[in-house]
């Protein structure tokens, strides 16, 4: 795959949006006002409210938020047509938990999420699609 500048734009379009979104993730006290904003949206919206914080959730939302961050820098610092092929299956994967969350009972405030990682991980998966031979390792640097 050629490194065509749109694509590399949406690439770093979904890093942008991973590291705005998920920072509030990455610390146990950024992730207690987020969870608390979170819950109170939506409640206000009607979409259900959050569990309450226990120390186990906020160990996970952490570790999530910690490697999205990384992830979501890596991208924007050095932005590669492969980092788009590894972040849509990583959406996929966060999709399919998602709607397994949501077939669960989670707060329906999850669709928004879930739409956002549908719609980057096909936007950057897409291209990859069809391929008959992998790119040269050449077109990954």
């Amino acid at each position: 795959m050629h490194p065509r500048p749109a694509y590399l734009r949406l690439v770093r379009a979904s890093a942008w949006y991973d590291l705005v979104v998920t920072a509030g993730f990455a610390t146990p006290w950024t992730y207690a006002l987020l969870h608390d904003a979170l819950s109170r949206l939506g409640n206000a919206l009607g979409l259900g409210v959050l569990p309450a914080l226990d120390p186990v959730q906020t160990l996970f939302a952490n570790l999530m938020g910690s490697v999205v961050v990384v992830w979501a820098l890596l991208r924007i610092v050095r932005t590669r047509p492969v980092h788009g092929l590894f972040d849509g299956i990583a959406r996929t994967l966060f999709a399919m938990w998602q709607a397994y969350a949501l077939a669960q009972g989670v707060t329906r405030m999850l669709w928004l999420f879930l739409a956002v990682e549908v719609l980057f991980g096909l936007a950057q998966l897409l291209p990859w699609w069809g391929r008959r031979h992998p790119a040269a390792p050449s077109t990954y640097r």
